[in-house]
């Protein structure tokens, strides 16, 4: 079944867990796994229990890429076919980044193209100390086109100039120092370690001032300041100051108690 190829887990605590479970094949992706998870993180963006989601995969890697079936089918298609079928990886990708809720990449092993990509979609990024990295499209004639917008604003465009055309394969500190994993660690255990700790940092925010933090970004990013950023900007904050749970928020402040949303 289509369903078994990635597993949900909706935790009663407001997380889900989103696992690739194609181990025996290092979670790689094809045409059937991008169309799940593009209908799973549909379903967890409009989902009122789902407070948090974190990406995994199942046994020893998180994502290498492309299969090599999937490969050799793309090959045989039509230009409108590949336009297609490529439209649907980048709804993929773009569904995991703009999902109104915090997302935690849990990097267990090699994270090769588009497995690279599913890292910088996500908002936070966490990877064990064994994990690797790579951008293999040229020595296959390819690009790594759709994960591009992703990676790049991750990583910067001078380091992927050298990484888009290199091909190299970095580890985990290499990918920490370049900005695509914000912190490495030992093992598993500790993988898991990490992100509950985050997860507590995650849970003393409101979930609507996340989602609206979330689009802030995506509003500000690479823009001038100018008088419309300004604007919009100070639009943005009277705004979460007249919601409730900006009221709310502050009252609890001001009576030293937690906020209402604060397990």
């Amino acid at each position: 079944m289509t369903d078994a190829i990635v597993l949900v887990n909706k935790r009663a605590d407001g997380l889900a867990e989103v696992t690739l479970n194609r181990p025996e094949i290092h979670n790689a992706l094809n045409e059937h796994v991008n169309r799940r998870l593009v209908e799973i993180f549909l379903d967890l963006k409009h989902d009122p229990g789902v407070r948090f989601v974190s990406l995994t995969g199942a046994g020893v890697s998180f994502c290498a890429g492309a299969d090599l079936d999937w490969m050799r089918r793309t090959s045989s298609y039509s230009q409108d076919e590949n336009m297609a079928d490529a439209i649907v990886l980048a709804n993929m990708l773009r569904g995991i980044y703009e999902l109104p809720k915090p997302t935690i990449a849990l990097v267990n092993g090699p994270a090769y193209g588009g497995g690279l990509g599913m890292t910088a979609v996500c908002d936070v990024a966490i990877g064990v100390k064994t994990a690797s990295f790579t951008l293999s499209e040229v020595k296959l004639g390819l690009v790594p086109a759709t994960i591009s917008p992703y990676v790049v604003q991750a990583i910067g465009p001078r380091q992927a100039r050298r990484y888009f055309l290199t091909a190299e394969r970095f580890d985990a500190r290499k990918a920490m120092e370049l900005g695509l994993l914000h912190e490495v660690v030992e093992d598993q255990a500790a993988l898991l370690a990490a992100r509950d700790k985050v997860l507590s940092a995650l849970r003393l925010g409101g979930p609507g001032a996340q989602a609206a933090s979330k689009d802030l970004i995506f509003a500000v990013q690479e823009r001038s300041i100018d008088e419309a950023v300004r604007r919009d900007t100070a639009r943005r904050i009277a705004e979460a100051r007249a919601t409730s749970e900006g009221k709310e928020g502050i009252a609890a402040f001001l009576g030293k108690r937690k906020a209402a949303w604060v397990p």
